[in-house]
């Protein structure tokens, strides 16, 4: 370019409006597990760029709902032990409904040979009973009901002096079963039949109503885990009533949840643990029978805004999602999501009926989905008019529709 003269150079301002606030995320901190799947905590501010220097502001003048996670998940090695389990047993009868079984035990990775269990006492488990059926009796055929539900066994069909005594003492508080089928009960000896049903079913339950009791003591499962979900714009505070943890064997409760993650053992008693969204997830592990805790529950309007407006909430055991959402003033989110949450005995299908991207064909503003296995946090894309057929490994997905 020699033989051409050079033009000028020359700075021209382009834009004199301050950026908006935007979320600014620090790296992350030291992983809470040495091995395994473990959280980090990671600093999130709102920041504003302005004169060139950045400024921190309020956190309202961000958007709320695009708010990084302040726990994330992290995993920095393979953990030496873990749970494994044989094959489930066949069905405990030849009609109507039973359960199957399994043996669990601890393994190494290194040797892959089974060790002491106390070994993998601090991993989660999965359940060693579930629910079966056989198959209508000859004497029961049409009987069931289009909507009946089979309800696994998995807890005690007894209850010990301590827990009968305990149950007493909460008698006068509205402890609300898990919905499904209810057994018919005898007008003698009611009281106890009633809280040998809470027992039998509370393990793997959903709960929805927006305040209750849950018994978890005196169950024979080792792990009983129990979920409660309200509608978005709710959140959930649970106080542990009464607990006969014994934590120098390794008995732990875990709360989990979409924005939070709380282990416990000691000081249980009148302890309040708040989940910050609209489900939470507890898991109590017992080694000795007959111990639990009982947790009073309740919900009410969240005090921040973790949702967007075209966001949803499912709850089962079956619905329909349709999008993109249309708003009454034509506004249209970019990211509309789906919460899909089911009792933890439960799984789910999600399946793509009809995918219709227009005459536009890309251009349209919902053309891939993401759908994620809350309990695994893996993530699958389906794109363009694909069909597909999901299943989750635990009893929470979340679905994205994206531009």
């Amino acid at each position: 370019c020699q033989p051409v003269p050079k033009p000028e150079s020359r700075v021209e301002v382009c834009d004199l409006n301050p950026c908006p606030p935007r979320w600014k995320v620090t790296p992350a901190g030291p992983c809470s597990s040495s091995c395994g799947l473990g959280l980090a905590v990671q600093l999130v501010t709102c920041v504003q760029i302005l004169h060139g220097q950045e400024v921190l502001q309020e956190e309202h003048l961000c958007p709320v709902a695009e708010k990084p996670l302040t726990s994330v998940p992290c995993v920095i090695r393979t953990c030496s032990y873990e749970w494994s389990f044989s094959e489930w047993s066949e069905c405990s009868t030849s009609c109507g409904n039973g359960i199957q079984t399994r043996q669990d035990f601890c393994l190494s990775s290194l040797t892959h040979k089974p060790v002491n269990p106390l070994f993998c006492r601090r991993f989660p488990k999965a359940v060693v009973v579930r629910g079966c059926s056989a198959g209508p009796c000859p004497e029961q055929e049409g009987t069931l009901s289009p909507g009946a539900e089979l309800q696994p066994v998995t807890a005690a069909t007894h209850l010990t002096a301590a827990a009968a005594a305990t149950e007493h003492r909460h008698k006068d508080l509205d402890v609300p079963l898990p919905a499904g089928p209810r057994e018919q009960t005898k007008p003698s000896g009611g009281e106890e039949i009633t809280a040998k049903r809470s027992f039998l079913c509370v393990c793997g339950s959903l709960f929805l109503n927006a305040t209750g009791i849950i018994n978890m003591t005196g169950v024979e499962s080792r792990d009983c885990t129990v979920a409660i979900g309200r509608p978005l714009r709710e959140e959930i505070s649970v106080t542990i009533l009464e607990s006969s943890l014994n934590c120098t064997a390794g008995e732990v409760l875990l709360f989990s949840g979409r924005m939070m993650w709380r282990t416990g053992c000691r000081k249980l008693p009148l302890s309040l643990i708040n989940s910050r969204t609209n489900t939470l997830i507890v898991k109590q592990r017992v080694v000795l029978p007959g111990n639990g805790v009982i947790l009073q529950y309740n919900s009410r309007t969240a005090t921040k805004k973790y949702y967007q407006d075209c966001d949803q909430q499912l709850f089962g055991p079956q619905g329909e999602i349709g999008n993109p959402v249309q708003f009454p003033d034509g506004r249209q989110e970019v990211v509309c999501r789906t919460f899909i949450t089911v009792a933890p005995r439960q799984r789910i299908s999600i399946r793509a009926l009809s995918t219709d991207l227009g005459p536009e064909g890309n251009q349209t503003h919902f053309n891939y989905i993401l759908v994620r296995d809350v309990s695994t946090m893996k993530t699958v894309v389906f794109r363009g008019k694909q069909q597909f057929l999901w299943q989750s490994t635990g009893s929470q997905a979340e679905i994205e529709f994206h531009e």
